[in-house]
């Protein structure tokens, strides 16, 4: 499998083709991105298991750490453990290469301050409670590889994601991903296969770790936070799925919840919000263990 960095022949001439042959041909790199992630089924279970057995049993963080479009990448997938699994902020961390404002300034030179990586994994006492995702397409980026390096060593669990085979930040990491994306379509872009296979692979794991912690039941968001109107008709569908109970039964169980799905589906279940609340508290905020105390399935 060729590199990220490597020229592609077929493609030597894209500008000059139509259109629709341009689109086509992105469109099948995107394919192809995806399909990257097929060999790498066994490491990312291995991968999310080990993340959330470290999380459940720590007050540890989420940490995700790259620069630039991996960075970027990154970053979009953490920001949305909290709104969709309620995910603590407080466990959430962002380790970007030129720190938060290059998420919408390039900072490319700051790929290669491995000082200014040591220094966030120091200001933030990275330790052993946390899960270290480091994205980087090329497997080689300085910044990147520095902040898995000392987050292993402070005995952080590290997980890396890269495009290219045998690269350093592979070895480093305890549990490598390697999503063989190859050349780009425009040579050296990795915002396309390489970027498309790492939001997916990044999706797939921060999605996983979520399941495994117990913030989906029966296949519901059931730890969602309900901001706005729709989201809150949303849990009210939730809260009837779970219980068989009429839409006003559900609007009233998660007003009487404070908008918890979790403390309303218990409250639809004959509860009273104190009890939902003891119930959640006693089984680790998990609805599935809560319910399955109750005797139920």
């Amino acid at each position: 499998m060729p590199g990220t960095e490597a020229i592609d022949p077929r493609y030597a001439e894209i500008d000059n083709w139509p259109t629709i042959d341009a689109v086509t041909a992105m469109i099948e790199g995107q394919r192809e991105a995806i399909e990257a992630l097929n060999s790498q089924a066994d490491a990312i279970a291995a991968a999310c298991a080990a993340a959330a057995q470290r999380l459940l049993s720590s007050q540890g963080r989420l940490i995700y750490v790259g620069a630039g479009t991996s960075g970027r990448v990154a970053v979009q997938d953490g920001v949305e453990l909290t709104p969709t699994f309620g995910w603590p902020e407080e466990r959430l961390l962002y380790l970007l290469a030129g720190g938060l404002p290059a998420l919408i300034e390039s900072a490319e030179g700051a790929e290669d301050d491995v000082a200014d990586a040591e220094r966030q994994i120091a200001e933030h006492a990275v330790n052993a409670a946390d899960v270290v995702v480091a994205v980087a397409a090329s497997g080689r980026t300085p910044f990147t590889l520095r902040a898995i390096e000392v987050a292993r060593a402070r005995g952080a669990l590290t997980i890396a994601i890269a495009n290219n085979a045998s690269t350093p930040i592979l070895e480093a990491a305890l549990h490598p991903i390697l999503l063989g994306t190859g050349s780009e379509i425009i040579s050296g872009s990795t915002r396309m296969k390489a970027g498309t296979a790492q939001k997916a692979a990044v999706n797939i794991i921060s999605t996983t770790i979520m399941l495994k912690l117990g913030k989906v039941y029966q296949g519901q968001m059931v730890d969602m936070i309900v901001s706005n109107a729709k989201l809150q008709r949303r849990a009210a569908g939730i809260v009837q799925m779970l219980t068989s109970c009429s839409e006003e039964e559900a609007m009233a169980a998660l007003k009487r919840g404070e908008n918890s799905i979790s403390k309303a589906v218990l409250i639809a279940k004959g509860n009273t919000p104190e009890g939902a609340a003891k119930l959640l508290g006693d089984n680790g905020g998990i609805l599935g263990k809560a319910i399955a105390a109750l005797g139920e399935k």
